[in-house]
């Protein structure tokens, strides 16, 4: 009876032994999952590293590291590169407005830089991303209306950077990129012209039209724009000035016809 008590107790303590250690080793296995395996990392490891990520398009990755290299080498040879890269991987990675802020702040302190013009191109792409962030799908504001201010902010973006760096490689692209956010936003100017007059709101239709005629008269959607004023004038029956809008429509059209071929 004794031999057997010892024998339990030789089992029990066998057993708490072996929790012990595997509660200690579990402890271990632990604390090597929360290291941080880039803490010895140089500044030549960590930017190769977020280079490999950023070719490969892991866009978290490269973000995670470029943001070890700045945090812990702000004044070595890859940090104003890296804030550049860093930019490009906040956009790809979903997050437009941030990498907005990085690029504003990276033009702020190095006015001069010799990527400037990237960076501004950066910036007016990542504006136009904006209105996907989950912080604009909560906001109150019209969601065609932020559309439009975005496109409007890209657009000034562009112009700046066509202006300041005329002979950059990013230009030509920046003018193309300005023509046709011109005409999305006469377009969307139309469009919501549109919306109001099928919706017999006339004078909120002629508003509408009127801003396409008077910020976007060099694009196609003018006579449009005048054809629905013109209408909306007949709905609310003030024939005088819908007459004197089919005039200006005609006036368009004659004067079209005489401009000489090329």
């Amino acid at each position: 009876m004794k031999s057997a008590t010892s024998f339990k107790r030789l089992l029990m303590r066998g057993a708490a032994l072996a929790a012990v250690t595997f509660a200690t080793a579990s402890c271990s296995w632990l604390q090597s999952l929360d290291k941080d395996q880039t803490l010895d990392w140089s500044a030549d490891k960590l930017y190769s590293e977020a280079r490999l990520a950023l070719d490969d398009s892991n866009w978290t990755q490269a973000k995670d590291y470029y943001q070890k290299l700045e945090a812990r080498y702000p004044f070595g040879q890859y940090a104003q590169q890296a804030q550049i890269e860093l930019i490009y991987a906040t956009w790809k990675d979903g997050d437009a407005p941030g990498a907005v802020q990085a690029a504003d702040r990276f033009l702020r302190t190095y006015p001069n830089h010799a990527n400037s013009d990237y960076v501004m191109y950066l910036k007016a792409l990542a504006t136009l991303n904006e209105t996907d962030s989950w912080f604009n799908k909560l906001a109150a504001e019209d969601l065609a209306e932020r559309d439009a201010n975005a496109s409007r902010e890209a657009f000034d973006t562009f112009k700046e950077l066509a202006l300041r760096y005329p002979d950059s490689r990013f230009a030509p692209e920046a003018r193309r990129r300005m023509h046709g956010l011109v005409l999305a936003q006469a377009e969307h100017e139309l469009k919501t012209a549109q919306y109001y007059f099928v919706r017999h709101a006339y004078v909120a239709a002629i508003d509408r039209a009127q801003r396409v005629v008077r910020e976007f008269q060099n694009t196609p959607m003018r006579d449009d724009a005048l054809e629905l004023i013109a209408k909306s004038y007949d709905a609310l029956k003030i024939t005088d000035l819908a007459a004197d809008t089919r005039r200006i429509i005609e006036l368009n059209k004659n004067g079209e016809r005489s401009q000489p071929t090329r």
